[in-house]
């Protein structure tokens, strides 16, 4: 079962997202912020990480800036989904497998984790 982090200051958007993804059969945590995001990503070395872009303490860019940094996570692909840096966030395809502006729909979502997953390696659900 691949595990997935999601990322948003906006609880109805992660309480979705991991709903959405646990359906589908993947474990999922999530942060509130890019800190702390950083801080579980590191701990439980994630097969996904999807992040919103504008969030308190550290934004989607800065966050993925860090795991690119960190050896022991930098494998790890994030998907950046935001409202109104998307143009500024695909700037970055070093940092980001994908950009979803939002509102995307879900099935586009679907598609792009499962590609993702099967692009990094990870076999099934």
């Amino acid at each position: 079962m691949a595990t997935i982090v999601v990322v948003d200051d906006e609880t109805l958007i992660t309480d979705f997202l991991s709903f959405f993804l646990e359906d589908a059969g993947y474990v999922v945590h999530s942060a509130r912020n890019g800190a702390e995001a950083l801080e579980l990503i590191v701990r439980i070395v994630p097969d996904l990480v999807i992040t919103d872009y504008m969030m308190p303490l550290m934004t989607g860019l800065e966050l993925a800036r860090a795991i690119k940094a960190d050896h022991a996570v930098m494998h790890v692909p994030v998907i950046l989904s935001s409202a109104a840096q998307g143009a500024s966030a695909r700037q970055h395809p070093e940092l980001f497998v994908a950009v979803l502006d939002k509102p995307y729909p879900a099935q586009e979502l679907m598609r792009i984790v499962t590609e993702t997953l099967e692009k990094s390696g990870f076999q099934g659900r």
